[in-house]
């Protein structure tokens, strides 16, 4: 195992290379380059450019600002922002806790209620259940996060008044936890709410292969019950596939998390990338995309591993 995991350590290397140098090289097509918040204003003189250029090490060649910059990544100075001069390590450190607490509750809503559905329209194969999951799913799948997003503040927070429309906490508060899970309550299902509808769809896939196996009838014939043959025999060897699966969905719980953080205001890591991006900061830009490539690296190999301890005919050499 450890053999294993080292190995897939070492892969990781060049696609980590490859994720730097791709987003390394767009900053610097971009209108404007990574200064474009200097040189597109109008005020700022051609000489206040060349200083900044110098102050922040852009006046180099850009393989040696690359060098610079990477050797940077691995040493823990990731640069600093274009404004307050802070470094983005921390910058982007403080924002984690935030879309850990929203991507998890996301992430376990759509687990449970996801794979409930999925099991129940396995188990009743075509009964009205299986037909109205279906078109939920397929519902769901269709229309865009935001939408969701704004039908949710519209119904509960506008015309009903029932939760917060935004932010982690009411402002002036006391930020208790009660507090805080009004206020986590929309963002968490509406970034769920997707992630449900693959879950459901790849259970029911997964059971339905399962409980139509030899060992499964085998079990039936033995008059065992369905609560335990479903549980007992059908659960290990169907929750195999989906454990991939949650490694897979890391890139769309990020991509998730930025549309949903945007549309509640919520200050996790998405939020922070739309006001980089806005801002054209850059140095913020270029560390949340390392920091994403990382976790999804990570996720997935959590995920192969998980697999394999589940499932003993995965075979880790």
């Amino acid at each position: 195992m450890a053999t294993y995991i080292m190995k897939r350590l070492i892969h990781a290397i060049p696609l980590l290379i490859g994720v730097s140098l791709i987003g390394f090289t767009m900053m610097h097509l971009a209108p404007g380059g990574p200064l474009a918040v200097y040189t597109l204003n109008p005020t700022i003189t051609a000489q206040d450019i060349e200083r900044i250029k110098a102050v922040f090490g852009l006046d180099k060649p850009i393989h040696v600002q690359y060098a610079k910059w990477a050797f940077g990544i691995f040493t823990g100075n990731w640069g600093y922002t274009f404004f307050g001069g802070r470094p983005v390590l921390p910058v982007i450190l403080e924002r984690v806790p935030a879309t850990v607490l929203l991507m998890g509750s996301g992430l376990a809503l759509a687990v449970l209620i996801g794979m409930l559905i999925g099991i129940l329209g396995a188990v009743k194969r075509y009964s009205i259940f299986d037909y109205l999951a279906t078109t939920g799913a397929m519902v769901a799948l269709s229309f865009p996060t935001f939408w969701f997003g704004l039908m949710t503040i519209y119904i509960f927070a506008l015309k009903l008044g029932w939760l917060p429309s935004g932010g982690m906490f009411t402002l002036g508060g006391d930020k208790e936890i009660t507090d805080l899970l009004k206020h986590l309550i929309l963002p968490a299902s509406v970034l769920a709410l997707v992630l449900v509808a693959q879950w459901s769809r790849y259970t029911r896939s997964s059971f339905l292969e399962v409980i139509h196996q030899d060992y499964i009838r085998t079990a039936r014939s033995k008059g065992l019950s369905g609560i335990r043959i479903l549980f007992r025999h059908a659960f290990p060897n169907a929750v195999a596939p989906l454990i991939a699966l949650a490694g897979i969905q890391l890139p769309w719980l990020f991509s998730g998390a930025l549309v949903t953080e945007s549309i509640f205001g919520w200050p996790g890591m998405g939020r922070l990338f739309i006001d980089a991006l806005t801002m054209k900061e850059y140095p913020i830009l270029m560390g949340m995309i390392m920091m994403t490539a990382i976790v999804v690296i990570i996720g997935n190999l959590f995920a192969d591993v998980a697999n394999a301890m589940i499932d003993p005919r995965v075979r880790i050499d």
